[in-house]
């Protein structure tokens, strides 16, 4: 951990003239007194660290200072641009300038241990770089927007975060209307814009997050058995853990799993068509047969 503090160390003193100790502790989460230990450890390692005290002073490299490569190990080294590599994937620009200039300093070609797709089959969108450099830059968002209940409304946002949660992408950002923070799922969005309209950051500590309001409500959960047809094998390895499931001797399975009672657990059971059956409760049993009809009288 020491090593990547360092380097990480040296890295805000080549982009600062100036730095306090305490900046750096608050930085790396340590005190001040560990500061002070990297300070004299870069210097023993002939880095040309040095600190001026009284007003006006701080922690300075000497301007005409080059990173050499040689304070990081051949493992540190790997490791550096595996990470960035791997940040490299959700398509951040700048990640990728400085995966070529490390690579270089480092006389190394980054290893393609990871590679990455947050789309679905078949959608695309290029919302995500676009709401990258809103949010760096501090640029308002508009956009239109469908809720849960097919609503549509016009949003003007201060973004903040991006989000990837439950494989989809949502956008959390402070909403000019409601005055609180909201989270907006990515494809519930029509006709983005990133404005030229600059704001300054707000402390969102005293403002009401509101972000789980606009999240499906949590239902009461429920335990379900299901009996699944062998010719779901595939989908019993994709969606249940080994112990929520029992192989019967013909073949079938036998699930049992603990969900949130609401359309979402609807839509997976009847996703599986005719290859599965609900056991327990009864109750559900009953919903997905009223379902079934309900889909079946659209076919005839």
């Amino acid at each position: 951990m020491q090593s990547y503090r360092l380097f990480g160390i040296i890295y805000i003193l080549m982009n600062k003239k100036s730095v306090l100790a305490r900046e750096l502790a608050d930085q790396f989460g340590v005190s001040t007194r560990t500061i002070y230990r990297d300070i004299d450890t870069l210097s023993l390692s002939g880095i040309p660290v040095y600190t001026e005290k009284g007003k006006g002073g701080g922690i300075s490299l000497l301007p005409d200072f080059v990173l050499n490569k040689s304070i990081l190990s051949e493992q540190e080294q790997n490791e550096i641009l595996a990470a960035l590599h791997g940040l490299s994937h959700v398509k951040a620009n700048e990640t990728n300038q400085v995966l070529n200039k490390l690579s270089t300093i480092f006389n190394k070609t980054a290893a393609n241990w990871l590679e990455v797709d947050f789309s679905d089959w078949g959608y695309t969108n290029d919302y995500f770089n676009s709401f990258k450099s809103a949010i760096l830059e501090q640029k308002i968002v508009e956009f239109n927007y469908y809720n849960s209940s097919g609503e549509e409304s016009f949003k003007r946002i201060e973004p903040i975060q991006l989000w990837f949660k439950s494989g989809a992408w949502y956008l959390k950002g402070f909403c000019l209307t409601k005055q609180d923070i909201r989270l907006y799922k990515l494809t519930r969005m029509r006709n983005p814009v990133v404005t030229n309209e600059h704001f300054t950051k707000r402390d969102l500590l005293s403002i009401p997050d509101n972000s789980a309001e606009n999240q499906p409500q949590k239902r009461k959960d429920i335990t379900i058995k299901l009996r699944i047809a062998s010719e779901m094998t595939y989908r019993i390895f994709d969606e249940f853990e080994e112990n929520m499931v029992d192989i019967q001797p013909d073949g079938n399975f036998i699930a049992t799993v603990t969900y949130p009672e609401d359309n979402w657990v609807y839509s997976f059971i009847l996703s599986f068509g005719e290859y599965i059956e609900v056991l327990e409760p009864e109750h559900l049993r009953k919903t997905i047969q009223n379902k079934g009809q309900k889909i079946s009288k659209n076919h005839l």
